[in-house]
């Protein structure tokens, strides 16, 4: 169960104790260490049994301890992440507004992917890189910076899905469609783990429909098919999707490019070739099939 928030336990708000809290409170969204921590030592001795003062306790120390000295190594790095995680955003979430808690967290974060800056990308310690704390700071462009200083980043599925949420944070969905393509392909299950963390709607929206009509295993690896059956229900991404390189070694993006192409040919009413890339798709995935002869009120003879 959630605790309740300090300022939910302010019942009386010009009791001594709470006084004492918001004289803490203020300097800490301050950032202010010094004023901070003075206050914090008059709420302890006043009130040693006070529930803030762990929470605050935390909040205080991680302003004093702040550290421009980069990480050593990736293990380093984790552990001041850990630290971050399992203590600090707890602490915040438990004595700042809930409005706050972002903003105040944001230097922290920050804090962490400048001092990470000088580790390489190790695929055995993905989450120990700079990227995922810009991401966590809010800083799309740096983010993108240190994706693209990866080398073949767009070839790695922890890369690849840092691109996709930093492109998406810093130009919406349309611009992230060919990136969340490529991970799909690349990674599914990388994929259906970033959907949440992006948190969009029509995107949400479109996985569960895929969930409940794609003719599939039920297993992550259906979604290597997701780009593909979305042009068959939203076929105005086809131009997007047409932006991404197809990996002839992978049947399901052949698919997407094949559905491009037929696509174009029934516009063009060429039906002697459309026979042949219908039949090239059917041989793809016949499920697939049965979907594009639906969207068409076409009876598969």
């Amino acid at each position: 169960m959630q605790q309740p928030t300090i300022q939910q336990l302010d019942i009386f708000a010009d009791s001594r104790d709470v006084m004492l809290r918001n004289d803490v409170l203020e300097p800490l969204q301050r950032r202010d260490a010094v004023a901070a921590r003075t206050a914090l030592e008059l709420l302890a001795g006043e009130y040693p049994d006070d529930g803030a003062l762990p929470a605050m306790s935390v909040l205080v120390r991680e302003l004093e301890r702040g550290s421009p000295t980069p990480f050593s190594d990736h293990e380093t790095l984790a552990s001041a992440r850990r630290h971050l995680e399992d203590e600090v955003v707890p602490a915040a979430r438990r004595v700042l507004p809930a409005q706050n808690v972002q903003s105040w967290l944001t230097p922290c974060w920050r804090a962490l992917a400048q001092r990470a800056e000088s580790l390489p990308f190790r695929t055995a310690d993905a989450d120990s890189h700079a990227v995922p704390l810009w991401l966590l700071a809010g800083d799309g462009a740096a983010a993108i910076e240190a994706v693209e200083a990866i080398e073949s980043w767009s070839r790695i599925p922890a890369p690849l899905a840092w691109m996709t949420e930093a492109r998406y944070r810093a130009a919406g969905l349309d611009a992230a469609w060919p990136l969340l393509a490529q991970l799909a392909w690349l990674a599914p299950a990388r994929f259906v783990a970033l959907l949440p963390t992006l948190g969009d709607a029509s995107l949400d929206a479109l996985r569960r429909r895929f969930d409940a009509e794609f003719p599939g295993t039920g297993e992550v690896d259906d979604y290597l098919w997701f780009p593909a059956w979305l042009l068959l229900v939203k076929p105005a991404l086809a131009g997007r999707l047409g932006e991404v390189r197809v990996q002839r070694d992978q049947a399901a993006s052949r698919a997407t490019a094949l559905l491009g192409e037929i696509r174009r040919r029934e516009h063009e009413g060429d039906q002697h070739e459309l026979i042949g890339l219908r039949q090239e798709l059917s041989r793809l995935h016949a499920g697939l099939f049965d979907t594009y002869m639906a969207t068409r009120k076409v009876q598969h003879r």
